[in-house]
């Protein structure tokens, strides 16, 4: 016996011809995850933080003593000395110059060692809570 007198006897029925793809479940996914997305996603800011890039190449007098902040993970340190937070406030005021006091002077800010976002907000809440508002932010 030879290898075609073995198939010849089975019928397969009439050749199919290859079913069409249905699109739909797919851009049913497409819709569902556009609509989680939407849902999801967070529209609006929830806070600006107004920090001063300096005066964009202009020169300007600095007046008063130094008023350098450094933001750690765990310490302040104004002018290189540590300073407890809830201090912080009253050593800037003694540095301000006078005729500065209204608008509350600048204040430049450099986080170091890592210091997260959190913790550098956090510090310029407190700053302009207790107002200082003329941030200056630098690396």
């Amino acid at each position: 016996m030879s290898h075609t007198d073995d198939t010849e006897g089975f019928d397969l029925g009439p050749r199919r011809h290859p079913r069409r793809m249905s699109l739909t479940p797919m851009i049913d996914v497409v819709f569902l995850l556009l609509i989680f997305f939407m849902l999801a996603s967070r529209f609006g800011m929830d806070a600006v933080l107004p920090v001063s890039g300096g005066t964009g190449g202009a020169g300007t007098e600095w007046q008063g003593p130094p008023r350098l902040l450094d933001v750690t993970p765990d310490a302040l340190r104004l002018n290189g000395a540590e300073i407890a937070p809830e201090a912080l406030p009253d050593a800037l005021a003694q540095l301000m110059p006078v005729e500065t006091m209204p608008d509350g002077g600048a204040v430049i800010l450099r986080p170091r060692d890592e210091a997260d976002l959190q913790r550098l907000v956090a510090v310029m809440d407190l700053l302009r809570a207790a107002g200082f508002t003329d941030l200056i932010l630098i690396e």
